[in-house]
């Protein structure tokens, strides 16, 4: 087995835990890591999201502790959610995998906190259906962080993605451009049964007991936009 397959079979037994079937508890669990999160980065407003971008947004996807690393071959994975507005309401969040990969010279891992801020539901709901790579069909842009009004009016303006992640404490828009985004079918049914993800984005689900309170966190700084 040459070097380069090898790496690759490494790559693929760790991202393999990644990946596997998920079930209620796990879902529960995902939706309070998402909520945690998002709440940790907007309770410091000075390099939290701006608000502005929050109440232009009409989807938000939230991946907690994503994982990268690197030996040869790099990459991301991780498992998160992401809920889309209906009306003056967010949707009941659906389950979402990440994962990328590329080849390198590295040698390591971290775990990420990672958000897309979508300007569209389309933007969403094409890289869910059509399993492609972020920046691909819909544009992507590293978000503004902090206060940045005009700066953020600048950028949202141009891209459909605005994408943002922490790590080690430090909150920052980052490129995530080479990403795929695809649905957790296995997660969304441990949760929803048989409903097709879109439906749930649509509003068509109840919102489960367990997500009210993640829901709640996102009305509290993106209310201007619910209320229009």
């Amino acid at each position: 087995m040459g070097t380069r397959t090898l790496i690759v079979v490494l790559a693929l037994g760790v991202l393999a835990p990644a990946f596997a079937s998920s079930n209620k508890q796990d879902d529960v669990g995902r939706i309070q890591a998402a909520n945690q999160v998002f709440k940790e980065i907007m309770q410091t407003p000075d390099r939290g999201i701006p608000r502005e971008i929050l109440e232009g947004a009409q989807c938000i996807a939230i991946v907690p502790a994503q994982k990268n690393f690197a030996f040869g071959f790099g990459g991301t994975y991780g498992k998160g959610v992401a809920t889309c507005r209906n009306g003056h309401a967010w949707s009941a969040p659906i389950f979402i995998q990440v994962g990328g990969g590329s080849w390198g010279l590295q040698i390591g891992g971290q775990s990420t906190d990672v958000i897309m801020v979508f300007r569209k539901q389309k933007g969403l709901e094409s890289l869910l259906a059509n399993k492609v790579r972020i920046g691909g069909a819909a544009s992507a842009a590293a978000g503004p962080v902090g206060r940045q009004a005009s700066a953020a009016t600048d950028i949202s303006a141009n891209a459909e993605i605005l994408t943002y992640s922490r790590s080690r404490g430090a909150f920052a828009g980052v490129s995530l451009n080479g990403d795929v985004v695809q649905p957790d079918n296995t997660g969304n049914s441990a949760m929803y049964g048989r409903r097709r993800w879109q439906s749930v984005l649509h509003g068509q689900a109840q919102v489960p007991p367990s997500a009210r309170a993640f829901l709640a966190t996102l009305n509290r700084y993106s209310s201007s936009a619910a209320s229009k």
